[in-house]
This record gives structure tokens, sequence and C-alpha cells, in this order.
């Protein structure tokens, strides 16, 4: 299993279902600047005219997780599924995860004295095959999955449409898959011209190549 999420980003309003969702199913703590997942927001303008981008954003579970390596307790772990977790009783708050992490995807929980982030919902995903946030989004802008699951709804989408990763020259090999906007206006201003676009085919190749190359150093 490797699990990862695509996001149909041009859907989202912006009405906070999925954070409050994901606070409530967690436990996570109270707070603006304490959560797991959100929607980053960016401002901007063509030809005098505004417009706004809404990124809905959490840890992407990098394949290649620079949080995990820098960690010196061994707190930040992957588990099954390449899901990518904290202990809390082994982290001692030296911030490494959070200055290593390119997606700003971790806070401390002042509550548990620990790094906090997404675990995609793994406590849940036996039972109900999916996360809290992406349950309850209204406007279907999450859709979870396992990639090595070829007839699951997630690669199902995967192999029609095509998408494109955020800092992906960071180099982590991230898995959270943003999906390339049908207006084309959206795309052009929400989509940098130097962004890799691909298709199932292409990043399947791609994937697997840098995956077994992990696998092998």
């Amino acid at each position: 299993m490797n699990y990862a999420m695509a996001l149909d980003y041009q859907n989202c309003i912006n009405c906070k279902a999925c954070e409050t969702a994901c606070k409530e199913e967690n436990g996570v703590q109270l707070g603006a600047d304490k959560q797991r997942i959100w929607v980053g927001i960016v401002e901007g303008s063509i030809f005098d005219k505004p417009f706004v981008n809404l990124y809905p954003s959490q840890c992407n579970h990098c394949i290649d997780a620079p949080c995990v390596s820098v960690c010196p307790t061994y707190a930040s772990h992957i588990v099954e599924g390449g899901i990518v977790k904290v202990d809390a009783e082994k982290c001692i708050l030296c911030k490494g995860c959070m200055e290593a992490c390119p997606y700003d995807a971790r806070f401390v929980d002042d509550t548990k004295l620990a790094v906090d982030k997404c675990t995609f919902c793994d406590h849940r995903i036996e039972e109900t095959g999916t996360t809290a946030c992406q349950a309850t989004c209204p406007t279907n802008v999450r859709m979870f999955g396992d990639l090595d699951d070829e007839n699951s709804d997630l690669v199902k989408l995967l192999k029609k449409e095509r998408f494109f990763f955020l800092k992906e020259e960071a180099g982590t090999l991230p898995k959270l898959f943003y999906i390339v906007p049908k207006t084309e206006i959206y795309a052009r201003q929400s989509i940098s011209h130097d962004t890799k676009i691909y298709t199932w085919d292409e990043y399947k190749a791609e994937y697997y190549l840098n995956n077994s190359k992990n696998k092998r150093s």
C-alpha cells in the first residue's frame, strides 16, 4: 500500500469544513495556527484584474521525507502505507523536522508537548477507507486512496486527469497530487510556467524509478 491524496483544488470554496472535520476527528489542538490541514490563499492580478487561488494543503507524506531523516530520536517515522507519523513520546521538540519540511506541514501541539501533523486519519482507513477531510468536503476537492491499487478511485482519477506537485524541486517525492483545473484561465493563474505537468503513465514511470532507487540506497 502507498497512500496518497489528489486535490481538485479548483473546486475549493474555502468553507473550512475539512479543517473542522480534521480537528474533530483527530483531537487537534484548537487555534488557527494549529492545523493538520489548511487552505493556502494566494492573491494576485492579471492586467489589473484581481484573482485568488486556493490551495488545500497538508503533510505530503513524502516518499523521501526529510523530516524523518533529520529526526534525532526517530520520533518522525514512516509506517505501513507510506504514512509519515510522529511518536509524541519520543519527540524532544528540537523542531528539526519543522525546519526540514518544505511544506510547513508541522506545528507544535502545546497540549502534548510534541510536534503534530496530518496522519491521513490512519486510525480510520480500515473501517471507512478514507479521511475525515475527504468525507466532509462538500465540493469533492479531495480524493484519498492507494497508489498501488490500480482499481482505487484515486488511481482511476489520476489516469483520467493531468496533475502536478507543489515544490517538486525539493526532491522529496510528495504524494499530494494537484489536479490541473479544467478552466484554462484558472489553470494559467494558479500554475507556474515552469511547473511540470504529469499524466499517470509519466508519473508512474518516474515514481517507480525513484522509489526503487530509494529502496536500494
